[in-house]
């Protein structure tokens, strides 16, 4: 999903920018101990949903940039917060969240899964990239930045929006962390999706880290719809795990962006909102209904979705992301 959102096209030029200058430092570069924003370079890898799903680490690599950023200068080891953008980039929602938990004394890390990989947006064409690409992004990075000096590595949350969303949301499957994740790696602490979606059925998708997971929708997505995650996080909490969804009533796509008005059309934008996929044993993606491998020319998929602000649903997720950020992150406020 996502949008379009403001101070995407120079947060983008700085990410790529950094890549190159930092990719030519010597490589015992340490980092900057006093510094309140830093543009890290990782490697990952770009995977087909089939790759990722059969747990290969042989795609294509790609040397991913993300900005992050602390609360004050010093020498404390902050908790932190890896955010994964939506469809539109790095823009307005992701922005804000970000102030709001440096605010709280919390770290951040935006991670720019498009950059390097030549990709402007994929709203209107969500084939440019797997699915699940982002979850790969999510892993390396938590893998790197548990070695910084300044973060504390058993304090990091994963928060993602739409597309975003959806890899936070399936990063908490055990079986994903088994074949992506690193091993010598803290697991994160807790999973925070926002608007994800939930319409495809993965292999042991019941099977989770034994930490939170938390779901934030409206009941008036057109773009992906609340229904399928109702029914995903009925059946979690059968198995007792640790899953929760709000939805608010009215919302839309993108409730949390105070930059877009509220009934903003995006005509050419690929939705899956009809589609019921399902993950097959040799990890490919097929159509529930008819059994055939699914791709985005297929008939559920359609186009047009609406998107928007809404203040009083944005203030309820605000304080409830803040309630949970305190009770899991314990961060600590500047003197």
């Amino acid at each position: 999903m996502g949008a379009f959102l403001d101070h995407r096209a120079s947060r983008r030029l700085l990410l790529l920018l950094a890549v190159f200058v930092l990719l030519l430092a010597p490589p015992d570069t340490s980092y900057a101990q006093v510094a309140r924003m830093e543009v890290i370079p990782f490697e990952s890898l770009t995977l087909t949903d089939q790759e990722f799903l059969s747990g290969r680490e042989d795609g294509k690599p790609v040397t991913v940039a993300g900005e992050l950023r602390l609360p004050r200068a010093g020498t404390e080891r902050f908790p932190l917060i890896i955010l994964l953008h939506a469809s539109g980039g790095i823009g307005g929602p992701v922005t804000d969240w970000e102030q709001y938990f440096l605010s709280m004394g919390v770290a951040t890390f935006v991670i720019d899964s498009f950059t390097s990989r030549g990709i402007v947006s994929t709203i209107n064409d969500q084939s440019q990239l797997g699915r699940l690409a982002q979850t790969e992004d999510a892993y390396r990075a938590l893998a790197l930045l548990a070695k910084h000096p300044r973060i504390d590595a058993s304090r990091v949350m994963l928060i993602g929006f739409s597309r975003g969303g959806q890899n936070a949301l399936y990063a908490s499957m055990t079986r994903f962390q088994k074949m992506h994740a690193s091993a010598s790696a803290p697991g994160f602490a807790a999973y925070v999706a926002f608007y994800p979606d939930c319409s495809t059925r993965y292999r042991e998708d019941e099977d989770l880290a034994a930490k939170p997971v938390r779901i934030f929708h409206g009941s008036a997505d057109n773009y992906d719809p609340v229904a399928p995650c109702t029914a995903y996080v009925d059946r979690l909490k059968a198995k007792g795990r640790d899953v929760g969804l709000t939805e608010y009533p009215g919302a839309t796509h993108v409730f949390d962006g105070r930059a877009v008005k509220p009934g903003t059309t995006l005509p050419q934008a690929q939705t899956v909102r009809h589609c019921e996929l399902e993950e097959a044993e040799n990890g490919q993606i097929l159509d529930a209904k008819t059994k055939q491998p699914f791709s985005y020319s297929d008939p559920c998929v359609e186009r047009g979705t609406t998107i928007g602000y809404d203040e009083n649903a944005a203030t309820q997720a605000r304080q409830a992301v803040a309630d949970l950020v305190k009770a899991v992150l314990k961060p600590t406020q500047s003197p």
